[in-house]
């Protein structure tokens, strides 16, 4: 697993139906039990600064145009998380990085 992949997880509480997610710790932390990810969504919503718009393609194995909720951050066990079933593309990942300044309050 590695840092851009789209895995299904199931999160605990309110978020808790299997859904993709994307891996956006470092390939760097690698040796620990858990792994961050943020919690991808089908239902659209218009907040572009914390919110990314992915289209299903055949290289991250969406089925339906999704955002990836940048807001919805978790640590999840790596055992819960599911083989890889796509990755993000370099030009998503660059936006991925942006938007996750933004929300951690790091960006200038």
């Amino acid at each position: 697993m590695k840092r851009g992949d789209l895995v299904i997880v199931s999160a605990p509480g309110s978020y808790g139906k299997p859904r993709p997610a994307v891996v956006i710790q470092s390939d760097w932390i690698a040796k620990t039990d858990s792994v961050l990810v943020a919690l991808v969504t089908s239902v659209i919503v218009d907040v572009p600064i914390y919110r990314l718009n992915i289209a299903p393609s055949d290289g991250n194995g969406l089925k339906a145009t999704s955002q990836l909720m940048v807001d919805k951050i978790l640590a999840m066990p790596r055992d819960k998380c599911s083989p890889p079933i796509g990755k993000m593309d370099d030009t998503a990942l660059l936006a991925l990085n942006h938007m996750l300044a933004v929300v951690m309050g790091i960006a200038d």
